[in-house]
């Protein structure tokens, strides 16, 4: 049976491995990102592959962009059952220097975003008794000097999957969250650019950190997200899997 998946911030990175990997898996898959033009490169490498895809530009902290965007997709790919919340966003700083405008943005896009999309597809879900939410959070979650706003996210996307989970699963809907490590994005290569370090030493030295001796790529948070989105995954909800090469890498 094919079905329709949506992936927030799929332009690049972790979102573009995830939408290309579920395409992989046999469903429909809506591209979203803040800009249409950049979906385009997923896009393509999913329908060169033989899948079906959809280019969306929404912004997923604006409620009437994210309905306008979820009514879009379903009538162009059908309804959507599948919801991958990975957008997000960095503004890295100490907490003394971190504006409020910097913290405000930060949980705009990652909690309210996640929460405006899950709010709009599950509509969909319950209509159809079948569902997966899948959400991203962060090793981050569990603290890291200089992301206050961003870890404060990540933890309360642990928080609102488990929420989900409970108040979803009558209507055959899980609801799961990837907490990635260090993975190697351009989100990444950002931090390294803040910090003044050189990318490649900056993925050096955190591989060695590392309990398997290498840096995460975005194709290992894809496969956890396939599995969290599988008919065989239906009775494992409410989780929060570390893919961080190590138990919190």
């Amino acid at each position: 049976m094919t079905r329709t998946a949506i992936v927030t911030g799929a332009a690049r990175g972790i979102g573009a491995a995830t939408a290309q990997r579920l395409a992989a898996d046999g469903n429909a898959v809506a591209v979203l990102d803040l800009d249409e033009a950049q979906c385009a490169q997923t896009v393509g490498a999913i329908t060169d592959a033989g899948g079906r895809a959809l280019a969306v530009g929404a912004n997923v902290a604006d409620a009437a962009s994210v309905e306008r965007a979820v009514a879009h997709i379903a009538e162009e790919l059908g309804a959507p059952t599948i919801l991958v919340n990975n957008a997000g966003i960095i503004r890295d700083n100490l907490l003394f220097k971190m504006t409020e405008d910097d913290w405000d943005a930060v949980l705009a896009v990652h909690l309210r975003g996640a929460f405006l999309m899950s709010r709009a597809v599950q509509e969909h879900q319950v209509k159809a008794n079948w569902g997966r939410i899948v959400n991203l959070s962060s090793t981050s979650a569990l603290g890291n000097r200089g992301q206050a706003n961003y870890a404060a996210a990540k933890a309360g996307m642990q928080g609102f999957t488990k929420t989900l989970a409970i108040e979803l699963g009558r209507y055959g809907v899980t609801a799961n969250a990837i907490a990635p490590g260090f993975i190697v994005t351009d989100m990444t290569r950002s931090t390294a650019d803040r910090l003044g370090v050189a990318f490649e030493d900056f993925i050096a030295h955190n591989a060695n950190e590392i309990p398997v001796q290498r840096a995460g790529y975005p194709d290992d948070i894809a496969a956890a997200a396939s599995f969290f989105c599988s008919e065989e995954a239906g009775f494992v909800s409410g989780q929060v899997l570390y893919v961080a090469g190590g138990p919190r890498a």
